[in-house]
């Protein structure tokens, strides 16, 4: 293996034996530049230019452990599934995702090739799901456990935020999307590609990922609708959020802050309703239209928002609100 002057690398190379301005020599040829980007990595900070007069922002973190099993994750996988899970929050303020900072924690002994993967991750999630969206700065540090922080920033383009909070009576509640894919993805992992003790092994990981790619690929590595999130602005959208933890608890967070309730169509959930309210990680757009509003391309109706605060109902009737909670895993219950 040789680098870019064709000098031989040795083969298992780590951090350990690398600086940080090594490392992030290696990284930096990798990411995308960012088409709002005034300056980019290398100085104490980056410069962003900010048409809109304001920015969205937010920020995730992914730990090998509670997040992520590195026998069943390649480093790509986390790359884009750390930009994803960030775009698809901006999307869901309606926004355009513009900008990318990385922080990176990793053990000593962590090949260089696992960060260049990540790296290479980012880059095509950007290049993906959003165009000219890139990475502008970022940190890396040393740690037990190989752990990712990403803050993205988005462009409003003018529009206001779609928030949480707008919800109406009568409104069509609306999903761009899937549901209960990753979960149904992160159950196979669970139950297909461990070892008689249970502990994540990567060669079952790859023959599963053969044998069901698309419910194994969407736990792993999701392609949120991130461009829908600004078609739904632009279409009206009353209130939004990326649905992350399960579509009962995130339709409930909506219903909560709206002052609503959600009454969820049966027959609009596919054929296993239990795993499309409580299934989470497939990061789709949840959105509430005006009654009678044509439906942006990408969205389907799933039920109507009622006048029952903070209640989740399916065909009329009470449902509960379980889903993912990283203090107690999934449906509420302690792991």
């Amino acid at each position: 293996m040789t680098n870019a002057a064709g000098a031989m690398l040795p083969l298992s190379e780590t951090l350990a034996d690398l600086s940080e301005g090594e490392v992030l020599a290696r990284i930096f040829p990798r990411l995308p530049s960012a088409d709002t980007e005034l300056l980019g990595p290398g100085d104490d900070a980056a410069v962003l230019s900010a048409p809109d007069g304001r920015y969205v922002v937010t920020t995730d973190m992914m730990i090998q452990g509670p997040d992520f099993r590195l026998a069943w994750s390649s480093p790509h996988d986390l790359g884009w599934k750390a930009a994803a899970t960030n775009l698809s929050d901006v999307a869901a303020m309606g926004a355009r995702p513009t900008a990318l900072v990385v922080a990176i924690a990793a053990p000593p002994s962590t090949p260089i090739g696992v960060i260049e993967g990540i790296a290479d991750g980012l880059r095509d999630c950007c290049e993906a799901l959003a165009p000219g969206c890139g990475v502008v700065g970022g940190d890396l540090s040393a740690s037990d456990a190989l752990t990712l922080a990403v803050t993205a920033f988005g462009d409003l383009e003018g529009r206001g935020p779609v928030l949480r909070s707008g919800a109406r009576p009568g409104d069509v509640v609306a999903l761009a999307g899937r549901l209960g894919v990753a979960a149904q993805g992160l159950e196979l992992l669970f139950r297909l590609a461990v070892d008689a003790d249970g502990i994540p092994d990567a060669e079952l990981a790859a023959a599963l990922r053969a044998r069901h790619p698309e419910e194994v690929a969407a736990q792993l590595a999701p392609v949120p609708p991130i461009d829908r999130g600004p078609a739904a602005a632009l279409a009206g959208a009353t209130a939004m959020l990326d649905v992350s933890d399960g579509l009962a608890i995130d339709a409930g967070r909506l219903a909560k802050a709206s002052g609503v309730g959600i009454d969820f169509d049966r027959a609009a959930l596919g054929e296993n309703v239990e795993r499309a309210l409580g299934g989470g990680e497939d990061h789709g757009l949840l959105a509430t239209f005006p009654a009678g509003a044509t439906l942006p391309e990408g969205f389907r109706a799933l039920g109507v928002v009622t006048d029952a605060a903070g209640t989740i109902l399916l065909d009329g009737r009470p449902h509960g609100q379980g889903g993912w909670d990283p203090y107690r895993g999934w449906d509420g219950s302690v792991r």
